[in-house]
């Protein structure tokens, strides 16, 4: 299913994403490295993309967010203990504020079950 959104002059359209289509075993990998303190916004993130009442025009930043959160070679390299991710919370937690409107209860409680399930406290 395509969505469009027209915004003065341009228009956008982006595929419904289902998740399916994000590899949930590599995300799930990388936020385990992560530590909970990134995957908490990076699951938010995530249930925002999948979730039907968020706009594409949103949906391509959180993509691009969650992208640069999964490519080994960013800015700071993950591999740089504790600095590593420290652009990539960056990326996340900016494009949370940028669309802040569209977080429901209903992502948040997704998210923070999800971040139990794979890092348990």
């Amino acid at each position: 299913m395509t969505e469009q959104y027209r915004s003065s002059e341009k228009t956008v359209e982006a595929e419904v994403i289902d998740s399916s289509l994000i590899d949930e075993g590599l995300f799930r990998k990388v936020l385990i490295n992560a530590g909970r303190t990134i995957a908490q916004p990076a699951l938010e993130v995530f249930e925002m993309v999948i979730a039907p009442s968020t706009p594409p025009q949103a949906r391509l930043t959180m993509l691009a967010a969650l992208t640069y959160l999964i490519m080994p070679v960013d800015l700071i390299p993950d591999l740089i203990p504790v600095a590593g991710f420290s652009d990539d919370l960056v990326a996340l937690t900016a494009v949370i504020s940028l669309w802040s409107r569209h977080i429901t209860p209903e992502i948040k409680l997704k998210a923070r079950l999800k971040l139990d399930k794979w890092l348990p406290l």
